[in-house]
């Protein structure tokens, strides 16, 4: 073979797996995992339902749990350093500061509103948190959720400021799919949409599903 010749067949080569997506990194051709854009109020999107929250109060309650999830990330997908979750995450919380802080106090001035009293606020605003977190945390799904909130951190390092809300509108119905166990869909007879026909979330609202409103009760209420 001639040097033209080898040097053709390297650059084609390059250019094949430069062109390969990041999500090729746990399976050979990934599950469409994409969903409509949301809003809030769509039941368990937000982890629990929010009664009476207004528009930008149901914005800042996805700011925060696209910031729970990459949190999560940066802590879960550890095992897979070339993800950067653990990079990006700290550049989210160094770029997008602002609109974190003011979407953590729109939502706490939110259970304050609804609660009978701010101390009651304050206390389901803890619980709150707490239960969003939870239902980021999985085992079956993780190489799927994963490799989408590494691809959504890496999407948040370049959206301007301000515009987090609009990424989580965006994305976060994916990144509620990639929770649900899919294979590898170049060994499925049927590649389907698994945001097609998804079972319905746990009921994350109700208080059975706590002890001490604290840790699930998949028991009682499923797993998630």
């Amino acid at each position: 073979m001639s040097v033209r010749r080898f040097l053709l067949a390297v650059g084609l080569a390059l250019g094949l797996f430069g062109a390969a997506p990041a999500s090729a990194q746990f399976f050979f051709r990934s599950a469409d995992l994409s969903g409509a854009r949301v809003t809030g109020a769509e039941p368990g999107i937000v982890g629990s339902d929010l009664p009476g929250a207004t528009a930008e109060e149901l914005r800042a309650a996805l700011v925060w749990n696209l910031r729970s999830a990459l949190n999560v990330a940066a802590l879960q997908c550890y095992f897979e350093p070339t993800l950067l979750t653990h990079e990006n995450y700290a550049a989210l919380l160094r770029d997008h500061e602002r609109e974190l802080a003011e979407s953590y106090e729109t939502l706490r001035r939110y259970f304050i509103r609804v609660a009978p009293s701010r101390r009651a606020g304050q206390t389901e605003f803890d619980r709150f948190g707490t239960r969003v977190y939870s239902g980021f945390s999985t085992v079956s799904a993780q190489l799927s959720f994963c490799q989408t909130a590494a691809s959504i951190g890496h999407q948040a390092v370049f959206t301007e400021k301000g515009q987090l809300g609009d990424l989580a509108q965006e994305r976060m119905r994916e990144l509620r799919n990639s929770l649900i166990p899919v294979g590898d869909q170049a060994f499925t007879p049927e590649r389907i949409n698994p945001s097609i026909g998804l079972p319905p979330f746990p009921p994350f609202a109700e208080e059975r599903c706590w002890r001490r409103h604290r840790t699930y009760r998949w028991d009682r209420c499923g797993p998630f």
